[in-house]
């Protein structure tokens, strides 16, 4: 016999997470970046002490772990399922106010600070008619992203918990911080954590399968010029901020831009400039699934750079480049079951399954990279990002029993 999920208290999780201001910070070194990554773990700690998971602690750098013991003898592989804590920067994230929508009736939706998430621009709203959705007010971003997947974990933590005839092999349960701004890994021991594969629950729409990502790199591009009174400035001014302005004039306009691809194109991203006359800078991210792309993009870089130094006498210019993450699609086939099986969880419970490509990343790439195999699963987060962002409760409700039907197709295939 099926237990059911607890909706409402998963609903409750993630209303009570998402209050949390936990964005992350990418001007500053500390790990966490934000003092809500804190506050947001050390809550969960006591709620996995609460629900008697085995050695739930928050380390010195912020990340939470727990083990759910096996129900099955102990013989399957031990499972990883991970989500971050922190939200994006790119948004406003203090004082977030839900809304919960129950039984979305269709069409667009008024929030209510007067901003409208439209169904032209939202095309999943569709196939949500009916389902319970949770917004923000249209003021702040909501932080499903990946709020709806801690959401998700730890609810199928207490659900295994409270259901011991589940069968299951060891679960690991591991929370990150500042995944957004590229450190989600960075602090990671893959010896403590002593899995076969992990799953990130940090997708979207129901029954996307992510097994593929960007692979993306960061730029700083650093001008100093030479400030003086404007009033002596002639000959010996050398503009910073003009001479930024003309770089990023050099960006082509109608390709290799967010807003002007699509599915598998690449794109060069300027996201944000700062300074004065003496010192600018401009911040990029490099992002494409073929790799050696990124190396084409920073070599336009750094000749775009070069051109503005000859174009500014007196200016220097200086470029770093830095790598972020890596296409998870070549790590996944150490270990093919972590996509056959999640696959074949869809299929048994009747659902429909989309083997996808991000244009983005997750945790889950870098540690593929580094030698843990983990594809991305979804959370029913949509809009992130932005202050249009909502959630389906719905779909977070059928991710956790995906995961629970995931976790005994790994079971028994350590049987047969």
């Amino acid at each position: 016999m099926t237990t059911p999920i607890n909706r409402q208290r998963l609903l409750d999780r993630f209303l009570s997470y998402v209050c949390i201001d936990t964005a992350a910070n990418p001007h500053t070194d500390k790990y966490p970046s934000s003092a809500g990554q804190w506050e947001l773990g050390r809550l969960l700690t006591q709620q996995l002490e609460d629900m008697s998971a085995d050695y739930p602690h928050q380390d010195e750098h912020g990340l939470v772990w727990a083990n759910i013991p096996a129900s099955d003898g102990g013989t399957s592989p031990a499972i990883a399922l991970i989500a971050h804590l922190d939200t994006s920067p790119e948004a406003p994230s203090d004082n977030v106010r839900p809304q919960v929508i129950d039984r979305y009736e269709g069409g667009d939706i008024l929030l209510p600070s007067g901003q409208v998430i439209r169904c032209e621009q939202t095309p999943e709203l569709q196939h949500l008619v009916g389902c319970t959705l949770i917004t923000t007010d249209g003021n702040t971003l909501l932080g499903g992203d990946d709020k709806a997947g801690v959401a998700i974990i730890m609810e199928l933590a207490q659900h295994l918990i409270e259901n011991p005839h589940l069968p299951h092999g060891p679960v690991r349960v591991l929370f990150t911080c500042d995944e957004e701004i590229g450190r989600g890994t960075d602090k990671i021991n893959l010896n403590k954590l002593d899995a076969l594969v992990g799953y990130t629950l940090d997708g979207g729409d129901a029954g996307q399968l992510d097994v593929e990502t960007f692979s993306a790199d960061a730029a700083t591009v650093t001008f100093t010029g030479h400030n003086i009174h404007p009033a002596i400035a002639k000959g010996r001014m050398v503009n910073a901020v003009r001479a930024a302005a003309q770089f990023l004039s050099k960006l082509p306009r109608d390709r290799q831009t967010p807003e002007t691809t699509e599915d598998r194109e690449g794109f060069i991203h300027a996201h944000d400039i700062q300074g004065g006359v003496g010192l600018a800078t401009v911040e990029l991210i490099l992002r494409s699934f073929d790799t050696d792309e990124l190396k084409t993009y920073a070599d336009q870089i750094r000749q775009w750079a070069a051109e503005i130094e000859q174009e500014f006498p007196g200016l220097l210019v200086h470029v770093d480049v830095r790598t972020q993450y890596r296409n998870l699609a070549e790590g996944l086939k150490k270990v093919p079951e972590a996509v056959s099986l999640a696959a074949q969880a869809y299929q048994n419970l009747d659902r429909p399954c989309q083997q996808t490509i991000i244009r983005g990343g997750t945790d889950g790439s870098q540690l593929t990279e580094k030698g843990l195999p983990t594809p991305n699963l979804s959370s029913g987060q949509h809009n992130i990002h932005a202050v249009h962002e909502f959630a389906c409760l719905d779909q977070m409700t059928a991710a956790v029993e995906h995961l629970v039907e995931l976790l005994r197709l790994w079971s028994e295939q350590t049987k047969s």
